[in-house]
């Protein structure tokens, strides 16, 4: 008698791999070896009757129809996870593993600290932390949650939460100024030295907030880019151009002289920071532990959240 064909098997080896790259990696992950997580994966293929990775001797690369059945079962492992949790006693305390997307600088500075402390608090729950100013597809990379600083896109798939807003101010470090000269308008940062984060757009440009209290964009040149917003503050502080930045990041340095500010009538931009989950029906304690945190975390002073 044939055995029942066991339809969740390869699933877990499939998505490991998918996300860390490697059978070696996911191996890691699932305390297996690689080429039993290798057959793991074929057998699913053969199962489904498609081809989900390609593979060649330097990487494994997603075909349309894997990455398609990953996002799927990352919605069904999540909603799986989502039913258990619900089911769960009400004294049920966060625990497994929660997978969060931060931005680089605020993140290490103002979120990773709370973390770290939920970390030592919960014995079972495990942290998975990305530094990134890049916008990540939360359901298909499989995050819990992310941090995003600016104003959100709509997407029907995503839950957010307004936490606060960061200010922003324009400054420049004094040496800059010495050689290059003072700046009155806005228009001159068209033609000056300016420092930014990643080049996300073909002409960059600054918000700026006019005297009538109108918010503007205004066009820059941008002559320097960095990923990390601690780099981008070492690079100002070193006299290589002007910069906005927002001032949790700045305060020290303008409290201090080695940044003065710029164009004060024209500052005080704003951007909103929302913490962003993937819509579900049954929000999971460990999800719902960090939004708590944030939230908490959001209303004391000196945490980078402004009302």
């Amino acid at each position: 008698m044939q055995a029942p064909v066991d339809r969740f098997d390869g699933i877990d080896a499939f998505v490991a791999t998918a996300k860390a790259g490697s059978f070696t990696a996911a191996a890691q992950l699932l305390g297996l070896t690689p080429s039993g997580v290798a057959k793991s994966v074929t057998r699913l293929e053969a199962r489904a009757g498609i081809k989900l990775l390609h593979r060649t001797t330097r990487r494994l690369i997603l075909t349309p129809e894997g990455d398609a059945y990953l996002a799927a079962c990352t919605r069904a492992i999540v909603e799986l996870e989502a039913a258990e949790s619900a089911l769960a006693p009400q004294d049920w305390v966060p625990q497994g593993r929660i997978h969060l997307g931060l931005p680089g600088a605020f993140g290490r500075r103002h979120v990773l600290p709370g973390l770290l402390e939920m970390a030592a608090r919960y014995d079972k729950l495990d942290l998975t932390v990305s530094f990134t100013e890049r916008t990540m597809d939360l359901v298909q990379e499989g995050y819990d949650l992310s941090l995003r600083i600016g104003e959100l896109k709509d997407d029907a798939d995503l839950v957010a939460k307004r936490l606060g807003t960061q200010r922003l101010v324009i400054c420049a470090a004094p040496a800059y100024l010495e050689r290059h000269g003072p700046i009155h308008t806005p228009d001159e940062l068209g033609q000056r030295d300016c420092i930014t984060g990643p080049r996300g757009q073909s002409r960059p440009a600054w918000l700026l907030s006019t005297p009538e209290g109108h918010r503007v964009q205004q066009e820059i040149h941008a002559r320097h880019a960095f990923s990390d917003g601690e780099a981008m503050l070492a690079a100002g502080l070193a006299g290589c151009g002007i910069l906005q930045m927002p001032t949790w990041i700045v305060g020290d340095a303008l409290q201090h002289g080695t940044l003065v500010p710029l164009l004060p009538d024209f500052a005080g931009g704003e951007m909103p920071i929302h913490v962003v989950w993937p819509k579900s029906h049954y929000l999971q304690p460990k999800v719902r532990a960090v939004i708590e945190m944030l939230k908490s975390l959001a209303g004391k002073e000196g945490s980078g959240f402004e009302p």
